[in-house]
C-alpha cells in the first residue's frame, strides 16, 4: 500500500486516511467484523516523516530530529464491516528527542532496525533511550495503537470491555 501523503495533506490527515484505508482493505476478507486500522506519521517543521524503509533514511530522520520536538500523529480507525460504520480519531503525541550522537544513532539502528516505524524510533524498545520527553493523551499512541481511543470506539459499537 502506498503510504505517501497526498498533495496538501496535513500529517494528521495522512495518518487518518491510511488507518481507514488499512481497515477497509481487511474488511473484504471479513464481512462481519470490527476491524482495527492504525497508522502513524511524524512531522517536524513542516516535513513529514513516514516509515524510513532502510538504514540511510532512518539515520537521516534521527539526525534531523535529535534535540528537537517532533509531532507524531497516530490515526486510528475502527471499521464495522457489517454496517459500514467507521470510527476515526487522530491522536497527537509530542516527542522531544535527546541530543544523541551519530554513534548512538548507528548503535541504535543496528540493534533495533526500526525501518518500518514512522520517525525511526520504537519507544517500546531501545528507542526510548533516544527520547527526553513525551506528551500526549494516550501513552500507547506512540507505540501505534491508542488503546484509550480504541476502548471508546469499541464501546460506541456496543462492545462490553469490562
Amino acid at each position: 500500500m502506498d503510504e505517501s501523503p497526498l498533495p496538501g495533506e496535513l500529517p494528521e490527515q495522512t495518518a487518518l486516511r491510511l488507518s481507514e484505508k488499512k481497515a477497509r482493505a481487511v474488511a473484504a476478507l471479513h464481512p462481519n467484523a470490527l476491524i482495527i486500522g492504525s497508522d502513524q506519521v511524524a512531522s517536524l517543521e513542516g516535513e513529514i516523516f513516514g516509515k524510513p524503509g532502510d538504514h540511510p533514511r532512518a539515520a537521516a530522520q534521527l539526525q534531523r530530529m535529535r534535540g528537537k520536538t517532533v509531532n507524531f500523529y497516530t490515526g486510528l480507525c475502527l471499521y464495522n464491516s457489517r454496517t459500514g460504520a467507521s470510527h476515526l480519531q487522530g491522536i497527537p503525541t509530542l516527542v522531544t528527542f535527546r541530543h544523541v550522537s551519530d554513534d548512538e544513532i548507528e548503535r541504535y539502528l543496528k540493534a533495533e532496525t526500526p525501518y518500518n516505524c514512522a520517525g525511526s524510533a520504537k519507544c517500546e524498545g531501545l528507542g526510548i533511550a533516544l527520547i527526553a520527553r513525551m506528551e500526549g493523551p494516550d501513552p500507547n499512541a506512540l507505540i501505534g495503537l491508542p488503546l484509550i481511543a480504541l476502548c471508546d470506539m469499541l464501546r460506541a459499537e456496543s462492545v462490553q470491555i469490562l
